[in-house]
């Protein structure tokens, strides 16, 4: 989480700066999401000052293929973050922490013990499906049949068995690549855009699921240019149980776990039912923790000839050259 000295970034509300960073000047992200910096998997939460009254802080997720909107598990570590830090204060047992994000407002209940942040559940977005059973002709696996759905940015989810793979650590780089390939696919053939925020208009990634017999899934997000989420995926967790609700597996107080890659866990609940211009769209709540495992200082010289960094397919994937 980057936490001082950014530069000011324009815009009126956190939408508006993310869209310049997006359109505009991706310099700063560049500079925190590239090589020697970075790598393919990190991401950096940038922290603002919130753009509405109502909000505590304010965050936007520069990932290395551009910036989002909202992320769960990085909406986690920013509440770990600002409250093992005292950038909020907290209170034992229950600290709320109100976020401006560029896909709306989002409240966060941390669970505190000790000085420590036990677990953050996030109050999330309504979530709502964009379509059921959407067909995609690929090149490489025929047709195949997923569900697009929004739970703060746009998924794509599919069956991982429909790729003939499966969602476990050895086979990361397949379905990394198979993701990416798909989300370019998907970027040629199917439209979406948010009815409230037009500028929320791309399927931000792909999400390869395998429901269990237990009622859990596990999930895999791939990320262009070419890695896989560590992490459950809030939005993704989000966006999960508003198919599930569409389909009527799951209603108001069902909750679910979503297991990552590496077994890392989620608990998504549907804490009720709205609507998004008219669509009908659940309330997700996403619970995880996040840890604070160091800290960092950055340093931009003005004579750095890798002040943008760099970005290499052998490590970065398949995709590098169109970041």
């Amino acid at each position: 989480m980057l936490v001082g000295g950014a530069p000011d970034i324009p815009g009126a509300t956190i939408l508006d700066k993310m869209n310049h960073l997006n359109h505009v000047d991706p310099s700063l992200r560049l500079f925190l999401t590239r090589e020697p910096r970075a790598q393919v998997v990190h991401t950096a939460n940038l922290l603002l000052p919130p753009s509405r009254p109502d909000a505590d802080a304010s965050f936007i997720v520069l990932q290395p293929d551009r910036a989002h909107p909202m992320s769960g598990s990085n909406c986690i570590c920013v509440v770990t973050a600002l409250l093992e830090t005292g950038r909020v204060q907290m209170t034992e047992p229950e600290t709320v922490v109100r976020l401006d994000t560029a896909a709306g407002l989002i409240v966060a209940r941390a669970r505190c013990e000790k000085g420590r942040c036990m677990s953050v559940s996030l109050d999330n977005v309504p979530a709502f499906v964009h379509a059921l059973d959407v067909a995609l002709d690929t090149p490489n696996w025929g047709r195949i049949i997923g569900d697009i759905a929004f739970g703060g940015v746009f998924y794509a989810q599919i069956d991982v068995d429909q790729v003939g793979l499966r969602i476990v650590p050895e086979e990361a780089r397949a379905l990394a690549e198979a993701g990416t390939e798909i989300k370019s696919l998907l970027a040629d053939q199917i439209r979406v855009e948010h009815p409230e925020i037009p500028s929320l208009n791309e399927i931000a990634y792909v999400m390869f699921r395998d429901y269990q017999p237990d009622g859990s899934v596990t999930t895999c997000t791939t990320l262009k240019p070419g890695r896989v989420d560590r992490s459950p995926c809030g939005t993704g967790s989000s966006a999960n149980l508003a198919i599930l609700h569409a389909r009527g597996q799951a209603k108001t107080g069902d909750k679910r776990i979503s297991r990552s890659i590496i077994g890392g866990e989620f608990t998504a609940e549907i804490l009720g039912e709205t609507t998004v211009a008219g669509r009908p769209a659940v309330l997700p709540r996403i619970t995880g923790q996040g840890y604070v495992f160091g800290r960092q200082q950055l340093r931009l010289d003005r004579d750095d000839p890798f002040a943008q960094g760099f970005a290499l397919s052998d490590t970065w994937g398949p995709q590098v050259s169109e970041l």
